[in-house]
């Protein structure tokens, strides 16, 4: 009998002690749980602030990107819009000399007057040439700068020239009148044409520089 309670004194302690553990084991894993569930919240929070400052990041890296884009091309706009400025200003200015130019040429009645002489006289010269008749050209030639429709004409040339391209053809004009003269004074036919080419050739060159040629007649 005394076994018996010992036996069962035993196997109740046996119980409690089992039991006892378990409840703590299992109450050790309930609170384990509890802290693994609390601490679930924080570390997704800290992955999406993680999430959202690499977002940031690239966003910011981006924004200032776009922000040199928008530099590289705002100072590109700049810079077109001073080669526009630069260009609408050259066409008025260019424009505007034009306009003075023809202003000029409207207004140089006289030394338009002068150039038609001129025009008459070569031709006169030209076609005593082409009839073989330098005797007749040398007398409308006369003798080259000193003759008065040569110099009234290099009046016309000194008023009316605005450029050297314009200057240039006069110098021809007058080294191929001279070289003229000379040739038709020596009687010499192929160079006398020769010359009177390139002094007509000159004449006309320089009138179309100026704007004139079609308002003299006979060019």
């Amino acid at each position: 009998m005394a076994k018996s309670l010992l036996c069962s004194s035993a196997l109740n302690t046996f119980l409690s002690s089992t039991l006892s553990s378990s409840t703590s084991s299992k109450n050790n894993q309930i609170a384990c749980s509890g802290n693994i569930k609390n601490q679930t919240p924080s570390l997704s929070w800290n992955r999406r602030e993680l999430s959202l400052g690499f977002m940031s990041t690239f966003l910011a890296v981006g924004l200032v990107g776009n922000n040199d884009r928008r530099s590289r091309d705002a100072n590109a706009a700049i810079l077109e819009a001073d080669d526009d400025e630069e260009l609408l200003e050259k066409v008025k200015q260019d424009r505007k000399k034009r306009i003075e130019r023809q202003a000029v040429l409207n207004s140089a009645v006289k030394e338009k007057g002068y150039l038609q002489d001129l025009v008459y006289n070569l031709s006169k010269v030209g076609q005593a040439i082409e009839n073989n008749d330098l005797p007749a050209a040398g007398l409308v030639l006369g003798n080259g700068s000193d003759t008065e429709w040569v110099k009234t004409a290099n009046f016309a040339f000194t008023k009316l020239s605005a450029s050297p391209e314009e200057n240039t053809e006069v110098e021809t004009f007058n080294s191929s009148l001279a070289s003229l003269v000379t040739s038709v004074n020596k009687n010499d036919l192929e160079s006398s044409k020769l010359a009177f080419v390139s002094s007509a050739s000159a004449f006309e060159k320089w009138s179309s520089l100026t704007g004139l040629l079609g308002q003299l007649k006979g060019i």
